[in-house]
């Protein structure tokens, strides 16, 4: 299948594939007395990363708070690897009743295009709800010799293929960012694939890694104390926790912007009243005060979406990075 038809072909069934599976699910008998009683026992989170990474550390934070409205417990499992592909399959697999979720993030609309996966991303999934946005850092050892992102460029320019940088899976933030970079920078680096945010971190502070498109939940904190620098950030602004830190536009790249996300899925078929209660519960999560304070002092903006809304965005994600993917020649299989 050539990468037009899969492009074209992910981003209808997002459409026509979320519909019917809420049609049918309206559809089927005691789909709201299941609501009703929903849920009843604790409800198992999927995160496709290493704990302690990034989405792990988002994941946490947010089950913690989704937990009192709930009245249950959630509990976290890390199922690192293939990018998401591992974990995402689990929870396709799972029954549908809304006690298995995925909490995935920006690889979910790239590998729907990118990869053929044993399973549909779109018809085998649901979207609950986009929980946050979150720009990148670009972060380097406190040990490199480059202090600016012109630095690095200009350093990279000189060496051909002698810098690398992490990444916590192909077809991730982090990859792609770089990928960005070495196409609008016209640099030469390495590409150097983790299970996690974790341990690419943890290589990058030994300086086994030149270089890494950190989120503010895995990096921050080594930034702050000194053991990482941060070279620029990808949202449109400068982040409140690094003011000091120019953004890709300040430092000479006017189109890079790059916002990683999380959200929930939940298996198709999922009855539409227990995704909407899911959705609702992550809402308030996200608009809790000790919770938005926690987002803000990294950097992070609160969403929780709608169902439709999330589907709507996810389009939309499938839309640009597919575009990028195409014009770029990325390819990882």
């Amino acid at each position: 299948m050539t990468f037009d038809a899969r492009f074209s072909g992910a981003r209808r069934r997002l459409v026509l594939g979320s519909a019917a599976a809420a049609v049918g699910g309206l559809a089927a008998q005691g789909a709201w007395a299941q609501a009703a009683a929903f849920p009843s026992r604790p409800i198992r989170i999927v995160v496709p990363y290493a704990a302690g990474g990034g989405a792990d550390g988002n994941a946490r934070l947010l089950a913690h708070a989704m937990a009192p409205g709930l009245g249950q417990t959630l509990v976290i499992e890390n199922k690192p690897g293939a990018s998401g592909i591992i974990a995402a399959q689990s929870v396709v697999q799972a029954p549908a009743d809304g006690y298995t979720l995925l909490f995935d993030t920006f690889p979910y609309a790239v590998n729907a295009v990118l990869r053929k996966l044993p399973f549909d991303p779109v018809k085998d999934l649901l979207p609950v709800s986009q929980a946050i946005n979150m720009p990148n850092l670009l972060v380097v050892p406190a040990s490199a010799p480059y202090k600016t992102l012109k630095e690095l460029v200009d350093y990279a320019k000189a060496n051909p293929g002698k810098l690398n940088y992490a990444s916590y899976g192909a077809g991730g933030t982090a990859h792609l960012a770089a990928e960005l970079l070495r196409r609008e920078a016209g640099i030469d680096w390495v590409h150097v694939p983790y299970k996690g945010g974790a341990p690419a971190i943890t290589d990058l502070l030994a300086g086994q890694v030149s270089a890494y498109f950190a989120n503010p939940v895995s990096g921050l904190t080594y930034v702050k104390a000194g053991r990482l620098r941060a070279l620029a950030t990808t949202g449109p602004q400068r982040m409140a926790a690094l003011p000091e830190v120019p953004t890709f536009k300040e430092s000479g790249y006017p189109s890079f912007k790059v916002l990683e996300w999380n959200g929930f899925f939940a298996p198709a078929g999922t009855p539409p009243p227990v995704v909407e209660r899911l959705a609702d519960a992550v809402r308030d999560a996200t608009r809790a005060p000790d919770v938005q304070q926690r987002l803000a002092s990294l950097g992070i903006d609160p969403v929780g979406s709608t169902p439709k809304e999330f589907a709507n965005f996810l389009q939309g994600q499938i839309a640009r990075w597919g575009a990028l993917v195409k014009a770029a020649n990325i390819t990882v299989d």
